[in-house]
């Protein structure tokens, strides 16, 4: 009689060390990373370049600086797209404008920093 009432336990026991570690690779997986939000200030960062282009377009005299110059806002031009493109793969979660998030949460992660990094690095 105690025989069946030990290996109840036991299945009840492993049942629920299964069915724990099922929840809790689920909160990792899925529900976590779901609630992360990316937010990222395309503004902000389209302002600097355009300082800096503006920078070196008054400062320089020659044609030839004037032509690094375009250069360098052709390349911003074409790097802005697809940094922000990684972004979400990068950092597994939803990537939005600052200007659309009303308030910040916990979950909330300002990637600002990282697309100024992808935009300058060519």
């Amino acid at each position: 009689m105690k025989l069946p009432v030990v290996q109840f336990l036991a299945h009840a026991m492993f049942t629920l060390f299964i069915v724990a570690g099922a929840m809790l690779f689920y909160d990792r997986a899925v529900v976590r990373p779901a609630q992360r939000v990316g937010m990222v200030d395309v503004a902000e960062v389209y302002r600097q370049k355009e300082a800096e282009f503006t920078l070196l377009l008054t400062k320089t005299s020659s044609e030839d600086d004037r032509q690094k110059a375009l250069l360098m806002a052709r390349a911003f031009a074409q790097r802005l797209p697809a940094a922000l493109e990684e972004l979400p793969r990068d950092c597994g979660c939803l990537v939005v404008l600052k200007s659309a998030v009303a308030g910040p949460t916990p979950h909330t992660v300002d990637l600002t920093a990282q697309l100024r990094r992808k935009v300058d690095t060519p």
